[in-house]
């Protein structure tokens, strides 16, 4: 459907433009609020004031409408004119990321105050005028206080908190299931595909046997991890997304070691797995170090003897 031009809207649409502008951006905001409430509350709080003052700012647009046009407020909105920037739902997003949230903020209220600059030119009502122009100034301080709004947090040592608390949930909902798959998918896979490379001196065999198992497990691991927590109280998010991150690094750790064998040489394909085998194992390790308080060596020797344990099972029973 054709769009209207911004020139041709009469002085009632871009009231009841307005209005529409006004109660969207009002529940973007308290969305955002909802969404941050539990990891972010300081943040949350300044959302909730914000939304609270766009409910008002809603109220006066109408009350000046129904003064100049009546009780009918025409539906116009956003996407019935050209020119507006098409906003992507990041209100939806759950867990909401605070630096998406930041940013959707500042494009929302530079958008907004450009609508209310252009509007106060089309308007000839004094009392319209100042009513737009008001709300044009007030957008403004808006636009401010969202570009300041990481300053004014690391001033507070609210940012800080916020940092600490999106590396906890970075911690519970991606570092935790991400590493539990890669320890699966790494460690458990050996045993198969190297029992079947032994076994059969092919690469081709190998490679079936490790897609199989490799990608059977990550679908396997993905369900076991949705299912087993649904985040309700943990605060480890989303199960759909948790079991994703856990059934997809489930895959990669088991097809780390099985792509070496797309090489025809068998005992080339066996070397590159096997360095392959010694990589993922210090890369675990690191990680485990690195996000789980783990010691280096502990965690080294810890995973490189259950990998080498489970490596040597599957080289034992091949060879037999």
């Amino acid at each position: 459907m054709a769009k209207k031009n911004f020139k041709d809207l009469t002085e009632r649409e871009i009231l009841a433009l307005a209005i529409q502008l006004e109660e969207e951006d009002s529940r973007v905001y308290a969305d955002f609020a909802d969404g941050l409430r539990e990891t972010y509350p300081a943040t949350a709080k300044a959302f909730d004031e914000m939304q609270a003052e766009e409910s008002r700012h809603r109220q006066m647009l109408i009350d000046m409408h129904k003064q100049r046009f009546g009780d009918h407020i025409p539906l116009i909105r956003r996407q019935d004119v050209k020119g507006f920037i098409e906003r992507r739902p990041v209100w939806l997003v759950r867990p909401l990321g605070i630096n998406a949230v930041r940013k959707q903020v500042e494009v929302m209220e530079l958008e907004t105050r450009r609508f209310y600059d252009r509007a106060v030119k089309k308007v000839s009502d004094a009392s319209t005028r100042k009513l737009l122009g008001d709300l044009a100034e007030i957008e403004r301080q808006h636009s401010a206080f969202a570009e300041s709004l990481a300053e004014k947090q690391i001033a507070t040592g609210e940012r800080h908190e916020e940092e600490k608390t999106r590396r906890r949930m970075f911690m519970l909902q991606v570092v935790q299931p991400g590493l539990s798959g890669l320890i699966d998918g790494s460690i458990s896979t050996l045993a198969p595909i190297f029992a079947a490379a032994f076994a059969t001196h092919h690469s081709r065999e190998a490679l079936l046997v490790g897609l199989a198992a490799s990608i059977g497990a990550g679908i396997s691991m993905a369900f076991t991890e949705a299912l087993s927590d649904d985040g309700s109280l943990t605060g480890r998010g989303a199960p759909v997304f948790r079991g994703s991150v856990t059934g997809l690094m489930t895959a990669v750790g088991g097809l780390g070691h099985t792509l070496p064998f797309l090489i025809g040489n068998f005992h080339l394909a066996i070397v590159v797995a096997t360095l392959i085998v010694a990589a993922e194992l210090v890369v675990i390790s690191y990680v485990r170090h690195k996000y789980m308080d783990t010691q280096l060596v502990s965690s080294a020797v810890q995973v490189i003897v259950g990998g080498a344990l489970v490596f040597g099972v599957g080289i034992w029973i091949g060879s037999s």
